[in-house]
């Protein structure tokens, strides 16, 4: 298979995805890796030539990467996740009103062009968490204890744009991030980002079902096959507060080669339909419906692709 992976800048070192290229280039499969944050590109003729089976994205929230992708997608050419998907998870105003409308456990959500409406904001709802709607990476999230410190913090969310209030959740200061792959949850247990102080040790810890049945309702309601969601316990039940397209997936058993796999499973069928999970045997299935073969095939040799001077045939372009 031909598959393009669009890598921003901040992902350079990263081992997802390029790791996952890797690996493909291993199983016989054409890797081309384009860094569209850091080149000049034919765009038009990138998408019109339909060269690869499909594309695949790993962005900071508001790249050039997800207007290319969005670029192929409207040509029809194949998206990994789907366009359409990835743009409802990255606009965290947006993503909140559609868990939210669809019954997912999220908290109430506040939203402003300028900071100063925030203080508008009933006292009774602090602390609350502040961030901007197009962040990722924990990028400038805050912990706003009371409204003295909102105005304090004024300054430093002039430029974020959009911004984003919700009520702290209470909870023990560690977050519980669950990654969906292909159909299979995995959980992480981690020290909350606004609570490093309290040291826990990232690690695989099992899955309660209620958290399952959650997680596998983000991957429906927001039709992801690859995705990760945060999720904290807190003292009324499990909150969602966030949802990222192709996260990092740290500590997902055989990460590189489950998310490979995945990967070409949905290049060869195009789309991927998700139905409610289910719990079998202790192994928790988020449901993606199987439209092709899990293994490795072997692709076309890599070339560079005419028109588009910024792509490098991995191992030249890493």
């Amino acid at each position: 298979m031909r598959l393009c992976f669009l890598v921003e800048e901040h992902y350079r070192s990263d081992g997802m995805p390029l790791d996952v290229a890797r690996q493909l280039t291993v199983w016989g499969h054409r890797v081309d890796v384009l860094r569209p944050g850091d080149s000049l590109m034919a765009i038009s003729e990138a998408v019109r030539a339909g060269s690869h089976d499909a594309w695949v994205l790993k962005t900071v929230s508001g790249g050039p990467g997800l207007t290319l992708l969005e670029a192929a997608a409207a040509v029809g050419l194949t998206t990994v996740n789907d366009v359409r998907s990835i743009r409802g998870v990255r606009d965290k105003a947006l993503a909140a009103v559609i868990a939210r409308t669809r019954g997912l456990p999220v908290p109430v959500t506040y939203a402003a062009a300028r900071w100063e409406r925030l203080a508008e904001i009933p006292a009774a709802e602090y602390p609350l968490v502040v961030k901007p709607a197009d962040g990722s990476s924990g990028r400038a999230v805050h912990l706003v204890a009371h409204p003295e410190e909102l105005l304090a913090l004024g300054p430093a969310l002039a430029g974020e744009g959009l911004l984003i209030a919700q009520p702290y959740v209470p909870n023990s200061g560690t977050d519980l991030k669950v990654y969906c792959v292909d159909g299979e949850l995995f959980a992480t247990e981690r020290s909350s980002p606004l609570h490093p102080g309290q040291g826990v040790r990232e690690r695989q810890v099992p899955l309660p079902a209620e958290v399952a049945r959650i997680a596998a309702q983000v991957g429906e309601v927001f039709g992801l096959d690859l995705y990760g969601v945060d999720v904290l316990l807190g003292p009324d039940g499990p909150v969602v507060v966030d949802v990222n397209d192709f996260p990092s997936f740290r500590q997902v058993p055989d990460a590189v080669a489950r998310v490979a796999r995945a990967v070409l499973r949905l290049a060869r069928s195009g789309t991927a339909v998700s139905v409610p999970g289910v719990v079998e045997a202790g192994v928790v299935k988020a449901g993606v419906v199987e439209a092709g073969a899990l293994e490795p095939g072997v692709g076309e040799p890599g070339s560079l692709v005419p028109g588009l001077g910024a792509y490098g045939r991995l191992g030249a372009a890493l």
